[in-house]
């Protein structure tokens, strides 16, 4: 077996990181308008210039910009697409859970109360500048499948003297999100990262149950988002790499939903069009390998064997037996490894310390070099 040269790379991540301190009380001074948005910037600029560096150091072969320019994985991108707005009167909230009880996340609720559409690119800046900064490393640039804007918020949230006609509100979503793509693949992106929460979320009975109750089909959900995210994807380049990220929640180190990824498997890996597939296996919530078995050939899994929600360092040796026992469903050459979710899906981050973070990307790297070479 040998090293990867197109994305997913043999050791990857997921995307966000902890913010520094610095860059955390920069975002309080804005947001309280004791400084501007140049301020800011510069802050971010420099923590992100860092973090670059930090991954490159390492060995890793991808970096992101650690998601430091936002303060939610998916909000930050939603809130701009044309169409979208945001309640400010009105809170999504949404429940995790972690070993010592729930917790909640809040933002601002959104409302689909006009045609979706794509003003200007999404995020561009902050991947030119992240493309800039990279060295050896390929960019990547992570945004929400466009899966999330109907999960968050359902048929409620969705106007209907807009749309009377989902489909036509998946049409539009799709037509927005290929002219997104369009537009990161012509400044020079060639690592796409969708990440969707709700086609490991429907694994989950309660889930489903969640949708059920607030009137939609729980059960083929998922072959909606599927079809969603491939038409989003129609016409993408060959230059382009996408893959997509599907964990059951990340907030401050808690987690939403539970279960292996048996019910959407077969659906999920026969048909998305995407190039991998970064998956979370750190603990028994997240079920077995098995689904693994429908991963077809010119697929690739990364395996998301490292906890981002503890600081403990897992064991080369333990990885390892993990990495052989998957590979008892899908051959080893299609399999990387990573962490199983980023580290600071929210601007709150994860329970670690950044020596610990540092730490666990460098026993990916160090892992998939002995294993892959």
């Amino acid at each position: 077996m040998s090293t990867r040269v197109a994305p997913p790379f043999r050791a990857d991540h997921v995307g966000s990181l902890l913010r520094p301190q610095r860059l955390l009380a920069a975002r309080e001074e804005h947001a309280a308008g004791r400084i501007g948005a140049d301020e800011l910037r510069a802050v971010e600029d420099e923590a992100i210039t860092e973090v670059i560096a930090m991954q490159e150091e390492i060995g890793l072969s991808s970096a992101t910009d650690g998601e430091f320019r936002r303060s939610s994985w998916h909000m930050d991108f939603l809130y701009q697409l044309e169409g979208v707005s945001k309640v400010t009167d009105s809170e999504l909230t949404v429940r995790f859970h972690n070993a010592d009880g729930d917790i909640e996340f809040a933002t601002p609720d959104m409302r689909v109360d006009d045609r979706i559409r794509l003003a200007e690119p999404i995020f561009a800046d902050a991947f030119r500048f992240l493309a800039d900064k990279a060295g050896r490393a390929t960019p990547k640039l992570t945004i929400p499948s466009p899966g999330m804007l109907h999960y968050r918020g359902g048929r409620a949230a969705i106007d209907e003297s807009v749309y009377p006609d989902l489909e036509q509100f998946r049409a539009d979503l799709a037509d927005a999100y290929r002219a997104e793509i369009r537009a990161l693949a012509d400044i020079g992106c060639h690592y796409l990262q969708l990440d969707d929460t709700s086609l490991a979320y429907l694994n989950d009975p309660a889930q489903r149950e969640r949708l059920a109750a607030r009137g939609d089909d729980g059960e083929h959900e998922h072959e909606r988002t599927i079809d969603l995210i491939n038409a989003a994807l129609r016409d993408r380049p060959d230059t382009l790499s996408v893959t997509t990220h599907m964990c059951r929640g990340n907030y401050r180190s808690s987690w939403v939903a539970e279960g292996g990824y048996d019910f959407v498997a077969e659906a999920l890996f026969s048909r998305l069009d995407v190039d991998g597939f970064f998956l979370e296996f750190d603990d028994a919530r997240s079920g077995g390998f098995e689904p693994l078995r429908f991963v077809p050939r010119g697929k690739v899994v990364v395996l998301g064997l490292v906890t981002t929600k503890r600081g403990e360092l897992e064991s080369k040796d333990e990885l390892k037996r993990r990495i052989d026992e998957a590979a008892r469903y899908v051959d080893p050459d299609q399999l990387c490894l990573s962490p199983q979710c980023g580290f600071a899906s929210t601007q709150e981050g994860n329970a670690l310390t950044y020596d610990e973070q540092v730490a666990k990307l460098r026993l990916v790297a160090e892992t998939a070099a002995e294993v892959w070479g």
